[in-house]
Order: C-alpha cells, then structure tokens, then sequence
C-alpha cells in the first residue's frame, strides 16, 4: 500500500463498515449512496490487498487482517478528531499556564504589580513571567516563542506579528530632592533648559548608547546635555539619581511611580519631546489561542489605562 496516495476518507468508511456491518447501513451513517459506499469498499480492497470483509448472510464480517487493525484504527480517529476538535472554552479560574511577556523593566514597575493582583483574583493557576526585553531581538523572541508578548515602542513590523497600541509615553525630569542643582525649582514644574544643560544626567540604554530621544529632542534647539553614565535598566537610573545630583529623563509614568519611594523631584523637560507611542506586539499563529487571548486582553487592558494617568500628571 502506498500511504502517500491512500485517500483518507476511505479510513472512515472502513470504519464505519466496521461498525454496521453493512454497505447500506454505512450509507445512511456517513450520508453516501449505497453504491459510493461500494465502489469506495472496492478501493479501499484494492489499496489494503485485503477483501476485508466477507459476507456471511446479511451481514458483512471482517476478514483476520481487517479485524486486526478495527480497534487500532478506531483509535486513531478518535486521536484525529481530538486533535481537530475546537479549543474548549476557556475558563482563567481553572485554566493552568505560563504566559511569558518581554518588555522592559519599566513594566516591573507598572504592569507586574496590577497584573499580578488580577491573575491572583481571577486566574490562580496562570503564571505570568516579565522576561528581558533583548534590544533589536524582542521579534525573534516571539518567533522563537521566548515570549508570548512584547511591549515596545511602537516600530516597523514583520508581516507575521500583530500590534495593538496602548499608550503614550512622555517624558519627565528626575533629580533627587536637595539636589543642589535644583534648588529653589518647584516640583512639577518646567526645568529651565541652562539647569538641565549644566547638570550630569544618567542615561536608559540597555546597549550603552551615549544618546537617545532627549539628544535629538536638544539636537534641533541647539543644545546638548552631559551625559555622566549609562545603566541597561530603569530601576538603576532612578536609584543612581536618588543617590546623587544626576538627574534623568525617564518616561513620565515612571517619574511619577517611583517619585515618593526614591524620594524625587519630578519636572517638566525644557525642549519638546515627541511621546512614545507603545505598543503589545504578539505572532499572529496565537490570534485565537484562548489562554494567550484572555491574557493580552487584561495586560493590554491595564497598560490602556497608563494614558490617562499620563495626561494627569
């Protein structure tokens, strides 16, 4: 028998011939004329070298080979038809996985913790894991499936990856209180571009780039700030600022998360900077997955929310 060639359907057929014991009754099981069912039976002899089955008064009964493979290939129907079936409904409070989202750590502070709250109050058993955000890397990360999600400025796509917009991102000042550099400023309000100029700043930049949006933002007034240090992760920029009189640009929903804990001044940048649009991208072959479904739709729901908190503060 060549298997390449073998017409598939004939397996169910076969099957049901098995369970009916007739070409009539197999018929009106599989919705046939009389005569498909045998002139397919006649194909089927032919592909397996086997008569297959026998008649024995009304009815049909398999020969040794045929009723050796019927439990076999009952079997792996129902293994077909399981494997086809349609993804049973989901359920986050019994569902059970790992749902992996590279992004910055950034997010650390401003997704995990809500996130956390909502999968302990609605999906017990889904794990949730904040991976590394590997610079010009995060789209070979979904397609390696490292990651089920990435959170990202907004960029030019592959066709395979799929994006959904979540918020804007402006950017504010840091500087620690009492630095001396700041001193007589108001919190909240705009630093004067001489002070931002004159003081030492500490720069995001997981690829230790000496320069970023807040450059070119300068670049086309002119100016251009001294950059003291470099560090891979936001958590150390604010630290590094509270610990010293460096001060830095960060995102503003950051600025404002952490500005009481590390003790901060926040203020507006002198120049315009344009905010950065950031978006979730996933692959498109986990558009109807319903776990990875369920769960873009809560992160990308609390992410939604940080716009507004953007435009408050």
């Amino acid at each position: 028998m060549n298997f390449a060639t073998l017409d598939l359907n004939l397996l169910r057929l076969l099957d049901a011939l098995f369970r009916e014991g007739s070409t009539v009754k197999a018929a009106d099981r599989l919705a046939m004329s009389q005569s498909a069912v045998s002139g397919a039976l006649s194909r089927l002899r032919h592909a397996l070298n086997d008569p297959l089955f026998v008649r024995q008064g009304n009815r049909l009964v398999a020969t040794e080979y045929a009723a050796g493979i019927e439990t076999g290939l009952r079997e792996e129907l129902e293994r077909l038809e399981a494997l086809l079936a349609p993804p049973a409904t989901f359920d986050p409070r019994t569902a059970e996985g790992t749902f992996r989202i590279a992004a910055s750590d950034f997010f650390a502070e401003l997704l995990m913790p809500p996130l956390g709250d909502l999968l302990q109050k609605s999906a017990p058993n889904l794990r949730a894991q904040l991976v590394d955000l590997v610079p010009n890397d995060y789209v070979a990360s979904l397609e390696r499936r490292n990651a089920d999600i990435a959170l990202i400025p907004d960029s030019t796509l592959p066709e395979w990856v799929n994006r959904e917009p979540l918020f804007h991102s402006p950017f504010h000042v840091i500087a620690r209180k009492g630095n001396p550099g700041t001193r007589g400023l108001e919190d909240g309000t705009q630093m004067p571009m001489e002070t931002f100029c004159a003081l030492h700043h500490v720069l995001f930049s997981p690829e230790g780039n000496l320069a970023a949006m807040g450059d070119a933002a300068l670049a086309r007034v002119g100016k251009r700030r001294q950059v003291a240090m470099t560090v891979p992760v936001f958590s150390g920029v604010c630290r590094a600022v509270s610990e010293s009189d460096l001060i830095a640009l960060v995102p503003a929903q950051l600025a404002s998360k952490v500005a009481e804990a590390f003790e901060l001044n926040v203020f507006e940048p002198p120049m315009e900077i344009e905010p950065a649009l950031i978006i979730g991208i996933w692959h498109k072959r986990f558009d109807n997955a319903s776990m990875a479904a369920w769960v873009r739709h809560q992160v990308f729901g609390l992410m939604k929310g940080l716009d507004a908190d953007a435009l408050r503060n």
